[in-house]
């Protein structure tokens, strides 16, 4: 494989065409039509996030949550006290590790958390409108190929 690290053209005269800030604006532009969409249920993109990862099975933990999502503890332990204080999630201690408190949907938020999957496709319907699936399918491969590059960015 071919680690080789590519230069990037960097002019910050230009800044609105780099790289770095298209994936940051098509991101923002994203969160802000979920958010939007999400607002009747009374809940956040980044909240929807932790009902996405505790519904799949990807995260059980505020920890796992927190490095998922790239958010830090605090604002994690903010994002799931309101969530349990809706009645979504709660916090169960594990019997191996009295220390450790996994996460569960509750019926409600499970419930909520079925509703989400169509919420994001529709907002992303929106947002890849003129796409080809072609191009859908290229835009991921693209960006898997520089998810994997993330071992890369932590030994630098």
């Amino acid at each position: 494989m071919n680690h080789e690290i590519p230069s990037v053209q960097f002019d910050a005269t230009k800044i609105e065409d780099s790289v770095g800030y298209l994936l940051a604006r098509a991101r923002t532009m994203l969160s802000q039509g979920i958010d939007e969409s999400l607002h009747s249920f009374g809940i956040t993109h980044s909240q929807g996030s932790v009902f996405m990862m505790l519904s799949i099975g990807k995260c059980a933990t505020a920890a796992e949550l927190s490095r998922e999502l790239f958010i830090d503890s605090a604002a994690m332990k903010r994002t799931l006290d309101k969530l349990e204080a809706k009645g979504f999630i709660q916090r169960i201690t594990d019997p191996s590790d009295k220390r450790l408190n996994k996460l569960e949907l509750t019926a409600e938020g499970n419930a909520l958390a079925q509703k989400l999957p169509a919420i994001y496709k529709s907002v992303l319907d929106v947002g890849f409108t003129g796409f080809s699936q072609e191009e859908i399918g290229f835009l991921k491969c693209l960006l898997r190929k520089l998810l994997a590059n993330r071992g890369l960015l932590e030994t630098r």
